[in-house]
């Protein structure tokens, strides 16, 4: 562990995942979501091992969920955003695609929170931008945010520049993630390495981190 001024500062993935003082953010493991990623078996695969793991180690842990308003509600952003994902060139024909009680919009099974967990719904890409995490895991003394989840190249970059930019130490657990876009994915991840804020790992590398390997 390196230090200054009675400072601990983390230089390692071991040193900077106490389960104490660290939360596991689960994003966006949405029905509709999954449908678009590549190598969706793979990431469920990857994302599972890492909850268990993180479970087994009571890691707090919190789930995210992209949904969207009814059009009469969004905003000049939303409505400019949804219609270049939904290539129409009104914002009259823009739609709602993730209704916080439509099928698409729920977590996959394989993600089921437990009663010690929660979800955090959200309209923006960063997890911490209108939501009440970053208070909660300030409550908690939560230094280390690790995120699992999809897509890297669309929530979880922001997220993770967001968290560095809070004063937390991110770490991605790589093949735990996925992207709607290989080449766009792959940009992010080599974006994120070149920062230097974020720690990244592998699942079986954080498994082992924790005692789960």
């Amino acid at each position: 562990m390196d230090g200054r001024f009675g400072l601990e500062v983390p230089r390692s993935l071991q040193e900077a995942c106490d389960p104490r003082r660290m939360a596991l953010l689960v994003y966006d493991m949405q029905a509709g979501i999954l449908g678009q990623i590549n190598e969706r078996d793979r990431v469920i695969r990857r994302a599972v091992e890492v909850v268990q793991a993180a479970r087994a180690a009571e890691v707090r842990t919190f789930f995210l969920r992209h949904v969207t308003l009814p059009p009469e509600l969004m905003g000049v952003s939303q409505l400019r955003m949804w219609s270049g994902w939904q290539r129409v060139e009104r914002a009259a024909d823009v739609v709602s695609p993730f209704p916080p009680d439509a099928a698409q919009t729920q977590l996959i099974p394989e993600m089921r929170p437990t009663a010690h967990e929660a979800v955090i719904d959200k309209i923006t890409m960063s997890a911490f931008e209108g939501t009440w995490l970053d208070i909660v895991l300030r409550d908690c003394g939560i230094t280390t945010v690790v995120v699992i989840g999809v897509a890297i190249e669309i929530g979880i970059e922001p997220t993770i520049r967001h968290a560095a930019d809070l004063g937390y130490i991110p770490v991605v657990v790589t093949d735990a993630c996925g992207g709607g876009d290989r080449e766009a994915a792959e940009r992010s991840l080599a974006a994120l390495r070149f920062a230097g804020d974020a720690l990244l790992t592998s699942a079986e590398e954080f498994r082992s981190v924790l005692g789960s390997g």
